[in-house]
């Protein structure tokens, strides 16, 4: 039996969600602004629909003035975001990442514009209601008397413009607190060893000895110790070895295994484990420490000596201490010879550096009665070479050449270095982190714009009062205290309601952090201090100008 791994469904379902979620927020605090933008505009013309209404215009043609405003600038929105996604996509095309399949399939079709088309109306006529329902039925009294700019305001004026500033600050601290989890994630996941060292020193290729070109499976096997021998004599080569799979390769065979001083009930099966057939050198080559005991060597091949070697937390399951596993028995079903363990290796994170360590067993290239077969051996073996040469075209075709001299008819498959692999197993999370990171950014910018506006259209509105108060002896710093605290209130308002949000939306990005609580009191923290710092800087330059109104000025303005 030999189950094979499934993709990781699950996982990739996970990003595709916070990827929407994140798209989705940076879409609610764009159109939050521009909720903004419109509120302001509607309510500096109060006294224009005023006038209008006064002299007949219908409230409908007001209403439908708003609202076609509002669904053409979405539209146009749209289309300049459309712009922008073709030119990313050239761009993400160009760099070719590793880590996205199916890269060439990605593009702007038609479902792609009618769902932009849709997203705009639906946000341009939703968001254009704000005005509507604040200022589309004015009370024509107050509207043909505000005439007057710099008027005292109340706070019923600003109530609607603050609740959409904290909402950005809000739905802005929940990105900003994702790409800070995942910023910790990528941190922790640096400072894994993942089962071999100075990965970009080791070369990497497949090559597999179909039975036409050598039928014996023994003589198999032999073909791959003489490709070994010949590579490791290449001028510059350290190390080689060779196995059934490379750390991080996607290639894998799993099954049970039978642990004698630990019987299972009759029809129970042990654990599925992780299955590796290997040569001489595979981990000195690798760069993973053996802990106890000694490595399978070719004479432990060609004897098809009953002989294997596990992974640390293997060990550790069964016996606690690597040392005390040595000189026990295992077997890969219920029949069929013990193998004794002579040696524990290090723990091998074989489905990336974000995946538990996988439990391992190392099993001689070439066994008997092994699956009730007769003599097996894996015909399919990844080399590993390990040189300081690695990343130069020389040393790959001396490579070539040194297997094509055994065999002409054997090609180099999935040649890469260990550097790639392991990359590839960082390219989710990296590309979910940029995403988040780009995502995060545009949130931040929107929020301090947010802020600003609001602030700044309130100064301007409150000339009057301000003037008031200087004339009745407040001090400069007293009305840029009151102008910054009134900025500083909306932030912290949002940072309360972001932290209530982000600790339920944090959770559904669990599986794709790494050892990292989705609730990090340090991430929380320093994205907290961010942004209201930020808010306190947006919330400076108005504070500055309202400081330095004129007394005399602002109090003619009447």
């Amino acid at each position: 039996m030999r189950p094979f791994k499934q993709d990781a469904v699950g996982d990739v379902g996970t990003t595709l969600w916070v990827l929407l979620g994140t798209v989705g927020l940076v879409l609610l605090i764009a159109c939050a602004n521009v909720a903004n933008l419109f509120l302001v505009r509607a309510e500096g013309r109060q006294q224009e629909l005023s006038i209008r209404l006064a002299m007949g215009a219908d409230r409908g043609n007001v209403i439908r003035q708003f609202l076609s405003e509002s669904v053409f600038l979405a539209v146009l929105g749209g289309a300049a975001g459309l712009a922008l996604a073709y030119g990313g996509l050239r761009f993400l095309t160009a760099l070719e990442p590793d880590g996205l399949p199916r890269l060439e399939e990605i593009g702007i079709d038609a479902t792609v514009l009618l769902f932009t088309l849709g997203v705009s109306l639906l946000s341009g006529l939703v968001f254009g209601l704000f005005p509507v329902f604040k200022y589309g039925n004015p009370d024509l009294c107050s509207g043909l008397k505000d005439g007057g700019r710099g008027g005292s305001q109340g706070r019923e004026r600003y109530r609607a413009r603050n609740v959409l500033v904290v909402s950005q600050v809000a739905l802005a601290l929940v990105l900003l607190i994702g790409a800070g989890l995942m910023i910790r994630s990528l941190q922790a996941l640096i400072d894994v060893h993942p089962g071999f060292e100075r990965p970009q020193e080791i070369l990497t290729m497949r090559i597999s000895i179909p039975r036409a070109e050598v039928e014996d499976a023994e003589q198999a096997a032999r073909t791959h110790e003489r490709i070994f021998r010949r590579i490791r004599a290449i001028a510059g080569v350290e190390s080689v070895g060779l196995s059934s799979s490379v750390t991080m390769d996607g290639w894998d065979s799993n099954d049970s295994v039978f642990v004698e001083e630990h019987p299972y009930p009759e029809g129970q099966l042990p654990p599925i484990r992780r299955f590796k057939w290997i040569g001489e050198d595979y981990f000195r080559t690798m760069g993973n420490p053996l802990l106890a005991g000694r490595s399978i060597d070719w004479t432990d091949v060609f004897n098809k000596a009953l002989v294997c070697v596990v992974t640390e937390n293997l060990a550790r399951e069964y016996w606690q201490n690597p040392v005390q596993a040595i000189g026990k028995r295992v077997r890969p079903s219920a029949q069929g010879p013990w193998r004794e363990i002579i040696g524990v290796v290090g723990n091998v994170h074989d489905d990336g550096v974000d995946q538990k360590a996988t439990a391992i067993v190392y099993w001689p290239l070439l066994l008997k009665d092994f699956w009730n077969n007769g003599i097996f051996t894996q015909r399919s073996q990844a080399y590993a070479v390990r040189s300081p040469r690695v990343g130069s075209s020389a040393l790959l075709e001396e490579v070539r050449q040194a297997v094509w001299a055994i065999n002409p008819n054997l090609p180099l498959a999935r040649v890469r270095t260990q550097e790639e692999w392991l990359q590839r197993s960082l390219a989710r999370t990296s590309f979910t982190l940029v995403m988040l990171g780009i995502a995060s950014g545009v949130a931040l910018l929107l929020g301090v714009v947010g802020i600003y506006g609001v602030i700044s259209y309130a100064v301007s509105q409150r000339t009057r009062e301000i003037g008031v108060r200087m004339a009745l002896g407040a001090r400069q710093g007293d009305v840029s205290r009151m102008v910054v605290r009134q900025g500083f209130l909306l932030a912290a308002i949002g940072v309360l309601l972001g932290w209530a949000a982000a600790v339920g939306l944090t959770r559904l990005m669990s599986s794709l952090l790494y050892e990292v609580n989705p609730l990090d009191p340090v991430t929380y923290g320093a994205v907290s201090v961010l942004l209201a710092a930020i808010a306190l800087a947006a919330s400076y330059l108005p504070a500055r100008r309202a400081a330095r109104v004129d007394p005399i000025e602002a109090l003619r303005w009447e």
